[in-house]
C-alpha cells in the first residue's frame, strides 16, 4: 500500500511539473480561469474574510499556479515570457470583472499598480526559478525565498485557526502542502527535505515571537473621493498612531498608512485653500482582522 501511495503521488508530480504541454493558449486560458476564479471569490458576499478572497490580496495561489508554468517550460527565456504574460493579463483582468459590480467602478485600478510592480519582476524570476528543475542544491537556494514565505503564511493561518476557528485553515493547509509538494518535487535526497522543512519553520516561528502585533503598510483611498493636486499635504497630531503620506493625487486619489499598532488618528490633508479633515482607526474586528477605516469629520 505504501509503495502503491508513492508511485501515485510521484506520477500525479510528474504530470503537474514537467508532463503539461506549456504552449501559449494554455497560458493565456489558464490566466482568463484563474483571474475569472479570483474575481468570483471577491465579489460573492459568501467568499469575504476567507481564504478563498484571499487569493486576490496575497499571494500563495499564484506561487502556486506560477510554478506549474515553470516546470513546464523547456528553456528559462520561455519559462520568464510565458509567466510574466500569465500575470500580465490574469492581474489586470481580475480588476476589469470587477469594475461593473464595484462602488468604485475604475477607481478599483489604483490597487493594480502594486501588482504590476510584481508581474515585471515575475520575468527575473521565473527565468531563474526554472532551474528548480534540477534537483539539487542550488533548487533547493532558488526555492528557500518562496519556502519561507509559505511556512510563515501556513504558520500564522494555523495559529489564527486555532484562535477562531476555521478562519484560514484552508489557506494554512494549502500554504504547507506546496512546501511539502515542492520538496517532494524539487530536492533529490533527505537532507535537502529536511533543510527545506525545518529552516523556513524554526525562522517563521522565530519572527512570530519577536514582530510587532500589528504591521500595516497600504494604500487606502479616502471617503467622498477628493481629488488632490501635487500640492496637498497631510496634518496629523503630535502623537499619531499611524504615519499617513500622500500616495497618490488626481482622480484616484490615496493615502498610504504606516503603522505597528492599533489605535486612532485623527489628520487632515490641505490642499491649496481646502481642507479635509479625517479619522482614521487600526482596530480588530470580531473575527480577528485587522482593519483600517477612514472617516470623514
Amino acid at each position: 500500500m505504501e509503495k502503491s501511495g508513492k508511485s501515485i503521488l510521484k506520477r500525479l508530480t510528474d504530470k503537474l511539473y514537467g508532463g503539461i504541454r506549456m504552449s501559449w493558449i494554455t497560458v493565456i486560458l489558464f490566466a482568463v480561469g484563474t483571474a475569472i476564479l479570483t474575481a468570483v471569490f471577491l465579489l460573492l458576499p459568501i467568499f469575504e474574510n476567507t481564504s478563498f478572497e484571499r487569493m486576490g490580496v496575497t499571494f500563495e495561489a499564484w506561487i502556486f499556479f506560477a510554478v506549474i508554468i515553470m516546470a513546464n517550460c523547456k528553456k528559462p527565456l520561455e519559462s520568464a515570457l510565458k509567466t510574466f504574460v500569465f500575470f500580465l493579463v490574469s492581474q489586470p483582468l481580475i480588476y476589469l470583472i470587477q469594475v461593473p459590480f464595484s462602488d468604485m467602478g475604475w477607481g478599483l485600478f489604483g490597487y493594480y499598480g502594486y501588482w504590476f510592480i510584481l508581474t515585471l519582476l515575475t520575468f527575473p524570476v521565473a527565468f531563474v526559478g526554472w532551474y528548480i528543475k534540477k534537483k539539487n542544491w542550488l533548487s533547493l537556494l532558488i526555492l528557500a525565498p518562496i519556502l519561507f514565505f509559505l511556512t510563515s503564511n501556513y504558520v500564522d493561518g494555523f495559529r489564527e485557526t486555532f484562535r477562531n476557528f476555521p478562519r484560514l485553515l484552508v489557506m494554512a493547509a494549502f500554504c504547507l502542502a506546496q512546501v511539502l509538494l515542492y520538496l517532494y518535487a524539487f530536492t533529490s535526497n533527505r537532507w535537502q527535505k529536511l533543510l527545506g522543512l525545518i529552516v523556513p519553520l524554526a525562522a517563521a516561528v522565530l519572527i512570530l515571537f519577536i514582530r510587532p502585533q500589528v504591521d500595516i503598510n497600504g494604500t487606502q483611498f479616502l471617503p467622498g473621493d477628493p481629488v488632490l493636486t501635487e500640492n496637498a499635504v497631510v496634518i496629523t497630531g503630535d502623537d499619531p498612531a499611524a504615519v499617513i503620506t500622500i500616495e497618490h493625487t488626481g482622480e484616484d486619489s490615496m493615502v498610504r498608512v504606516q503603522t505597528k499598532k492599533f489605535g486612532v488618528t485623527d489628520f487632515s490633508i490641505q490642499d491649496g485653500g481646502t481642507e479635509y479633515r479625517y479619522t482614521l482607526e487600526v482596530y480588530e474586528d470580531d473575527a480577528g482582522y485587522t482593519q483600517v477605516r477612514i472617516t470623514g469629520r
